[in-house]
């Protein structure tokens, strides 16, 4: 988590260690009508609660009983659901007024949330899988101890496939993250997962996560491009200095992002708004025109720190941009087999090939090196590579 530039929480509770809060959240909801006592099992009364399946948008005749479990014939409805179970034999367990004991498997989050937040508060997130039962049982849990409860808003975010189908260990098609970026940057795998917007599916595949590689290079590159063109002088601008159209770019991008950001953090929208400043960095640092454009460093200076600020509220801001390209191009070689010297070896052989009018040994050598991702680039002073997405990944699937 500290890798992809997750924050922290400020709180990481365990169940464990709030027993006496569940305990009483149960208490409260006893007393207020809405669950009885069963053989020392307590179960919430569905029924009691008009509003219940207020989020999924499910109605009590709809629950099917039996599906996954096997009917509990003492429960008063088949939906009733357990704040509490009496204990069995090998279970954990912890003494409670019902008798010994653990937690059902809604409650906790309830208690827990209550006691660091509040019983109202505003932001709840969980897989698509849960808005239904868990999530529809906290909300009937915590409204029948405190009628003043809610939450403003839902965050359930969709699941990932891979290649189309859905992940699983039965598929064998299942990875963690560990594995994901000990070949891809772990920045790189943030922009993927950023570039889907959090309530759909995501499809992870090779291709897309070399794609999020390659255009978080472009993007670093870019920013790096035109730090070194800024140099380390003070160039400090306000708006007054910046051109009128770099002025335009910016205030576009700016609306752009805190608008689809504003809209259920449309992170895909954010993500495509940022190409036409980048263009314009690129344009003012390489093209003719650009190196001509009056104010060209205010212009630069502006752009950077616009991007640079939206890179940092999405968590996708590096320590160092040439540090971060210096990674991306390591995990590129990981990818590719290769190592920093056998790419430099190939570079001299095919200078050496075109020095020689040798064009098809030239290109078959380029053509050999794109094949695993790594991309030349000639320019005046010379060869350079980056990364790029291998061409075999590139080369469209066609059906008989």
């Amino acid at each position: 988590m500290e890798q992809l530039q997750c924050l922290d929480p400020s709180v990481q509770p365990r169940v464990s260690d709030h027993i006496p809060q569940i305990i009483d959240l149960i208490k409260q909801i006893l007393d207020n009508g809405y669950a009885y006592k069963v053989d020392g099992d307590i179960y919430f009364s569905v029924d009691k609660l008009p509003t219940y399946g207020k989020l999924s948008g499910r109605k009590l005749e709809d629950n099917r009983a039996g599906e996954r479990v096997a009917v509990d014939t003492r429960k008063k409805h088949p939906a009733d659901f357990a704040l509490w179970k009496a204990a069995k034999e090998g279970e954990p367990f912890w003494e409670s007024p019902w008798g010994r004991g653990r937690p059902g498997w809604h409650i906790e989050c309830s208690a827990m949330s209550a006691a660091y937040l509040g019983y109202s508060f505003d932001i709840h997130g969980g897989g698509m899988d849960l808005v239904f039962p868990h999530h529809e049982n906290e909300i009937a849990q915590s409204c029948a101890a405190c009628d003043s409860s809610n939450i403003s808003y839902w965050i359930h975010n969709g699941f990932v496939t891979v290649d189309s189908e859905k992940m699983s260990k039965s598929l064998g098609n299942f990875f963690t993250i560990r594995q994901v970026i000990d070949l891809y940057h772990p920045l790189a795998l943030r922009l993927f997962l950023m570039g889907t917007h959090y309530r759909s599916p995501i499809n992870y595949s090779d291709f897309l996560l070399e794609s999020a590689s390659e255009r978080i290079f472009y993007i670093y590159q870019t920013l790096h491009d035109c730090e070194s063109v800024l140099g380390e002088k003070d160039s400090t601008h306000d708006n007054d200095s910046v051109p009128s159209d770099t002025l335009t770019t910016i205030n576009t991008f700016r609306g752009e992002f805190i608008a689809s950001m504003s809209d259920d953090l449309l992170t895909p929208v954010t993500l495509a708004a940022m190409s036409e400043p980048l263009k314009t960095i690129n344009d003012l640092i390489h093209t003719r025109k650009g190196k001509k454009q009056a104010r060209r460093e205010e212009s630069l200076k502006a752009l950077e720190t616009t991007i640079r600020d939206v890179l940092t509220i999405l968590g996708l801001m590096p320590t160092s941009y040439s540090e971060v390209l210096v990674q991306l191009k390591e995990k590129a070689l990981k990818r590719a087999g290769l190592k920093e010297e056998d790419v430099l070896q190939r570079v001299q052989e095919r200078t050496d090939a075109r020095k020689n009018k040798e064009y098809e040994r030239s290109d078959a050598i380029r053509k050999d090196l794109a094949s695993v991702g790594i991309a030349l680039m000639d320019s005046p002073e010379g060869t350079t590579w980056r990364p790029a997405i291998p061409l075999a990944l590139q080369e469209p699937v066609t059906t008989p």
